[in-house]
C-alpha cells in the first residue's frame, strides 16, 4: 500500500490508506468542475472569505491536535509543528483581509477608450505537495486559490497522508463546499490523467527536480499552466562587516530547523578566510549541543529525519562527498538510537568537481566554504544550478542589499534565516523552479487577466 503513516521516531506504522480509484477521481473532477462553474456564476467571494476565516479559527483551536499528527507522521518537533499550524492560520487572516483588493478590476490608462482588467478564476488545479511541511505546503497554494475561486485536487506525499487528510477535513469543517479541496491518494499515472483532463486548468508542485520535470512535461503537453518549487542549495554569506553575535545566534538554526529538511534552509555557508576557523568552531559547538529524542518531548531539539529512505539518501550523499575529497570537520557518526536520527555534520573542502558541490542535501549537514573576498563569495553563491533563497549578514543594510542584488536567486534575507510570511512572495529561479506563491502573486499565478475594452467612438 503506497500511502502509509510511519512514525520516524518509533518506526511503527501508524495508519494506512487505500489508493484512490479511477472512479473516485472522476467523481472528484465532476464535483470540482461544477463548483468552479457555480463560483463563476454567483461570485461567492464574501462567502469564501467567511469560510477561510473559519478555517483559521479551527486551526488555532486544534493546533496541538494537528501538530501532533504532523510530528508523529514526519518527525517534526512539536514546537515547530505548532508554529506551522499558527502560520497557516495567519494565511487565512491575510487573504480574507486582502481578498477584495487582490481581486478587484484594474483600470488601464488609455486615451483610445475605456479599459480594465478583471481577475477571474481558471478552473480546477492539481496540487502535488511534499512531506516536510505537511500543513504549510497545502495552505500556501490552497488558500489563495480558494479565494480566487479555483477548486483544488491534492496529491500529497505518500508518507504524510494523515496530515493531508486532516487539513482537507478542516477545510470541510470550515464550511467550504464539496470540491473546494479534495485530498486523493493518487498514483502518478492518475496525476497525469488529472492534468490531462480538460476540466483541469493548471498544476502546482513543490518537490524534486525530477518530479517537477515530469509534471511540467505533462502540463506542457496539455497546454496547462504550471508553477514549480524544486528545492535549493541556499548560500549563507557572512560579509566583513557582519554582526557576529547575530551570526552565532542564527546560523546553527538556519541549518538545523526541521532537522535540516527545508528547501530554503541555509546549506552552503560562505565565510571569509579571517573568520573561517571562528565560524567552524562556533557551528561545531552548537551542533554538539543538540538533544535528539522524541519530537513530542519539548526538551528535544533535533528531530529524526522523515523516513528511513531520507536517512539513507543523506548518508550516501555525505559518503560521496568524502569519497571525492571533502573533509568531515564534525559529525558523520552513527546515532545509537531508535528512529531515523542523523548526527549533525559539518563538511569542508568541497571543490566544484565534487558531485555534492551542486547537490541539495536534505538534512542536518552544513557545507562550509572559505573565500578570500566578497567578490569570490558572490561568484561561489552563483555557482549553482539552484536559485531559491539566500542569506546575507552585514551591519550595513545598503551594503547587504547591493550584494543581494548580485545573487541569482528568487529570495534574499538580510541578517536572518529563511522566513515565510503571507505577505512575502515565495519562489525561485534556475532549477529551483518558476512561479510565485503567497502575497498577491499567489493569487495572480492562476487567474485570468481578462481585458474589457471599449474603444472611443
Amino acid at each position: 500500500m503506497a500511502y502509509q503513516s510511519i512514525n520516524p521516531f518509533t518506526n511503527q506504522v501508524e495508519k494506512m490508506f487505500e489508493n484512490t480509484t479511477d472512479e473516485e477521481l472522476e467523481q472528484t473532477l465532476t464535483t470540482a468542475h461544477q463548483l468552479y462553474l457555480d463560483w463563476r456564476k454567483y461570485n461567492d467571494l464574501e462567502e469564501r472569505k467567511r469560510q477561510i476565516l473559519k478555517l483559521g479559527q479551527i486551526l488555532r483551536e486544534r493546533r496541538v491536535e494537528y501538530a501532533t499528527v504532523m510530528s508523529k507522521e514526519m518527525g517534526k518537533l512539536i514546537s515547530e509543528a505548532e508554529g506551522e499550524v499558527d502560520l497557516c492560520a495567519s494565511f487565512c487572516d491575510y487573504y480574507a483581509a486582502h481578498a477584495d483588493e487582490f481581486m478587484q478590476p484594474k483600470i488601464i490608462a488609455t486615451t483610445s477608450g475605456r479599459a480594465k482588467v478583471l481577475k477571474q478564476s481558471l478552473g480546477i488545479l492539481v496540487a502535488v505537495e511534499p512531506w516536510n511541511f505537511p500543513f504549510y505546503q497545502i495552505a500556501r497554494v490552497f488558500i489563495p486559490n480558494f479565494i480566487a475561486g479555483n477548486p483544488m485536487i491534492l496529491k500529497d506525499a505518500s508518507n504524510c497522508p494523515a496530515s493531508a487528510q486532516a487539513f482537507a477535513d478542516a477545510v470541510k469543517e470550515a464550511g467550504a463546499p464539496a470540491g473546494s479541496l479534495t485530498n486523493l491518494f493518487l498514483s502518478y499515472d492518475q496525476v497525469n490523467k488529472a492534468i490531462a483532463d480538460k476540466r483541469v486548468a493548471g498544476v502546482c508542485l513543490t518537490g524534486s527536480e525530477r518530479g517537477g520535470a515530469t509534471v511540467a512535461k505533462e502540463a506542457g503537453a496539455n497546454l496547462k499552466k504550471s508553477t514549480l518549487e524544486l528545492g535549493g542549495n541556499d548560500a549563507f554569506i557572512i560579509l566583513d562587516d557582519a554582526d557576529w553575535d547575530l551570526v552565532e545566534k542564527v546560523a546553527p538554526a538556519a541549518r538545523l530547523y526541521n532537522a535540516g529538511q527545508v528547501c530554503t534552509s541555509s546549506k552552503r555557508f560562505i565565510v571569509l578566510e579571517k573568520d573561517y576557523d571562528r565560524f567552524l568552531k562556533m557551528m561545531k559547538d552548537a551542533f554538539s549541543k543538540v538533544k535528539m529524542g522524541d519530537p513530542l518531548d519539548p526538551l528535544t531539539t533535533l528531530a529524526p529525519l522523515s523516513s528511513k529512505k531520507a536517512k539513507e539518501k543523506l548518508q550516501q550523499q555525505v559518503a560521496t562527498a568524502v569519497e571525492n575529497g571533502a573533509k568531515v570537520y564534525y559529525g558523520n557518526k552513527p546515532v545509537d538510537m531508535e528512529g531515523q536520527f542523523f548526527m549533525p555534520t559539518i563538511l569542508t573542502d568541497i571543490t566544484p568537481d565534487n558531485p555534492i558541490f551542486d547537490t541539495e542535501m536534505f538534512g542536518p549537514v552544513a557545507s562550509v566554504y572559505k573565500v578570500s573576498s566578497e567578490e569570490e563569495a558572490i561568484e561561489l553563491a552563483n555557482n549553482s544550478s539552484y536559485g531559491l533563497g539566500n542569506t546575507i549578514f552585514s551591519n550595513d543594510s545598503e551594503h547587504a542589499e547591493r550584494v543581494a542584488a548580485k545573487i541569482e536567486t528568487g529570495m534574499s534575507w538580510i541578517n536572518a534565516g529563511w522566513a515565510s510570511l503571507p505577505e512575502l512572495p515565495f519562489g525561485g529561479v534556475k532549477n529551483s523552479g518558476y512561479g510565485r506563491e503567497l502575497s498577491s502573486y499567489g493569487i495572480d499565478e492562476f487567474t485570468n487577466k481578462h481585458l474589457i475594452y471599449e474603444a472611443r467612438q
